[in-house]
């Protein structure tokens, strides 16, 4: 009997370390449980965050190069703007010219219209005379057709000798 207790005794024993050691198994299942929910966490954050670090280095590789894109059209907004001006100065310049050029042709075409006011007296007074009249008439005839009004008509000049 003592024999039958002994060994009841260590099988009671042997049952309650037994369950002692199924619950100390269940508490590190649950605890390997958490470690890898845990790790399964950090490793989808580790994913995502490579996956947020490759956007991030695409993003910031497309604003270089938008960057480099920016720069070259200012460069050539700035080139377009200098070649503006240049051709306004080029153009103002020339315009000048031509405003000088106009002048200088409103004015020989009213010395022009005066010679040949003077020249057509010259011959009025010869042909009054009583010279030469039929030749003085053809160089009066000649000379008038020979006047060429512009397009603004300068005012006319006539200098009379007296």
């Amino acid at each position: 009997e003592v024999q039958v207790d002994e060994l009841q005794r260590l099988l009671a024993g042997m049952e309650k370390e037994h369950r002692s050691l199924l619950l100390k198994m269940k508490e590190g299942e649950a605890e390997l449980a958490r470690l890898r929910s845990v790790e399964g966490d950090k490793l989808a954050e580790q994913d995502r965050s490579a996956q947020l670090e490759k956007e991030v280095a695409m993003l910031r590789e497309k604003i270089h190069h938008l960057d480099d894109m920016l720069k070259s059209q200012q460069r050539k907004v700035r080139q377009m703007i200098e070649q503006l001006q240049n051709s306004k100065t080029v153009i103002q310049a020339k315009d000048a010219v031509i405003q000088e050029l106009k002048e200088k042709v409103a004015y020989l075409e009213a010395e022009n219209l005066e010679m040949h006011d003077r020249i057509e007296h010259l011959i009025e007074k010869q042909v009054s005379r009583g010279g030469h009249s039929s030749r003085a008439r053809s160089k009066s005839e000649y000379v008038s057709s020979k006047r060429l009004t512009g397009p603004k008509p300068l005012p006319l000049i006539r200098v009379v000798e007296t």
